[in-house]
């Protein structure tokens, strides 16, 4: 049974937008995911490694045995240093290469209508890296300087940072400097809806997050003695050293960064109805192609 091809070259309402996000992740999910696990899969392994490790050595850096006077371990700091030096340049590196296959696989199948080319896939993801790296340090930037000025502005600059990667992989002659500027553009063309759908999804987000949180959350709160009412401070100082803690605190965070490429691709149905509805490319394709039909 053949697959229903879903258009991303056209305006959308909030409505379709929200329905052609899942739409293509259901459709698509098994080459979907395979393409992410196959190109990004050893980052992410090695992301969800330096997490546990950081989770483990970090339990030795405080000690909790005398609650009124708690001391650091000089010893367990440096190797705390260097797990949360890994952790973070470990979770930077999945991040982008996630990002990257999720965009350049949707590009592959925009451009072959329904079909995608994993080698053509991996090479862009490969070729960009550095490209992605620098807008998502811009990205980091904007959004730190928007927070320190007000609510507001960090709630408009948010939708333009979502588009932004889109932005460069959709529009390929342009520099990572003209893809930030372009992405404020586009988003003045319909900011409203656009800000809709992604308030929404980060709802939605947020909910299946939590969802798999709960297990971490009962595990911990029962191993702390808090549900008993009797708290000991042993266990405080061994509590994130605990296999269980640290097993389940993986599997969570690697839940949720599999949604979050639910978010990237919101981004992308996002972009093409903005950029659609500022430049009409993808009418004027189709009607050129019907006209080819006629002939």
């Amino acid at each position: 049974m053949n697959k229903a091809y879903i258009e991303f070259r056209k305006q959308r309402d909030f409505s379709a937008i929200l329905t052609d996000t899942f739409g293509f992740i259901r459709n698509e999910f098994k080459p979907f995911v395979k393409t992410i696990f196959n190109i990004a899969g050893p980052a992410i392994v090695i992301f969800m490694l330096s997490l546990a490790a950081y989770n483990y050595v970090a339990g030795d850096l405080f000690n909790f045995t005398g609650l009124d006077e708690p001391s650091i371990n000089s010893s367990s700091a440096i190797v705390t240093i260097i797990a949360v030096a890994c952790y973070f340049i470990s979770a930077i590196a999945a991040y982008i290469l996630t990002a990257s296959t999720v965009l350049f696989y949707i590009k592959s199948y925009v451009d072959h209508k329904g079909e995608v080319d994993s080698s053509e896939i991996k090479t862009n993801v490969y070729q960009s890296f550095w490209s992605f790296f620098g807008l998502s340090f811009l990205k980091g930037v904007t959004l730190i300087i928007a927070m320190m000025l007000c609510f507001l502005p960090v709630l408009y600059a948010m939708v333009p940072m979502a588009i932004v990667f889109s932005v460069y992989v959709f529009e390929p002659k342009r520099s990572t400097s003209d893809a930030f500027g372009q992405s404020f553009t586009l988003v003045n063309s319909d900011f409203w809806t656009a800000f809709g759908a992604f308030l929404v999804l980060g709802i939605i987000y947020y909910l299946l997050g939590l969802v798999f949180s709960i297990p971490s959350i009962i595990y911990a709160l029962i191993s702390t003695g808090i549900f008993s009412g009797e708290i000991d401070p042993a266990n405080l100082n061994t509590f994130s050293a605990d296999p269980v803690v640290i097993v389940l605190n993986v599997l969570n965070t690697f839940f949720q960064f599999l949604l979050n490429t639910i978010m990237m691709v919101a981004g992308a149905v996002i972009y093409f109805h903005l950029h659609e509805k500022t430049n009409f490319t993808g009418t004027y394709d189709r009607i050129s192609e019907i006209g080819k039909t006629e002939d």
